[in-house]
């Protein structure tokens, strides 16, 4: 299982468990300093994804680190579960994904766009409401240059890519002359 899907899986569950308890803002802050943690002290990164090192003593390690950090039972229990299924070290990935689904949840879709030059605001502004016209959500969109792009742009919502860029329109061309 890719390490996106797994991500999803676990962001969509814990969402649904946040959203009824309505502890979202705490959890995901929890969740974040846990992140930061782990990423931050290789040793204590290692020691979760040490195969050799036995799960009692994760266990151990791990509850040890609730005992200090005293988190909210949803982040106690949420860590338990990712340590039991051996996914702890995929902490970063599912916070990560856990922002999305839970924008998506709120009616809010994270795009990105990339472009061969810097988009005029009023452009910005323009493809940001030609997307929530498409998408029928809030649009969210980070921007980013590509040279090699020659011109157009490219924008992606979730799996969704609609690709305007003029290598693409070029390639397309060809491909008609060729294949007639």
């Amino acid at each position: 299982m890719s390490a996106e899907t797994v991500a999803r899986r676990y962001a969509s569950a814990l969402a649904d468990v946040v959203t009824k308890s309505g502890d979202i803002e705490t959890v995901k802050a929890e969740l974040k300093s846990w992140e930061e943690m782990m990423t931050s002290n290789t040793d204590l990164y290692d020691a979760f994804a040490n195969p050799a090192i036995g799960h009692g003593k994760k266990e151990n390690l791990l509850e040890g680190l609730i005992q200090r950090a005293k988190p909210t039972r949803t982040t106690s229990n949420f860590l338990r579960v990712l340590l039991q299924n051996g996914r702890i070290t995929d902490l970063a990935d599912i916070n990560g994904r856990l922002d999305s689904v839970l924008e998506e949840r709120g009616g809010t879709v994270h795009g990105r766009v990339i472009s061969a030059h810097p988009l005029s605001d009023t452009d910005k502004a323009e493809l940001k409401a030609n997307l929530e016209k498409t998408t029928g959500k809030q649009v969210r969109l980070d921007f980013e240059i590509d040279k090699e792009l020659i011109g157009g742009v490219v924008t992606r919502i979730g799996s969704t890519v609609y690709d305007g860029s003029v290598r693409t329109q070029l390639e397309n061309l060809r491909e008609k002359l060729v294949n007639g």
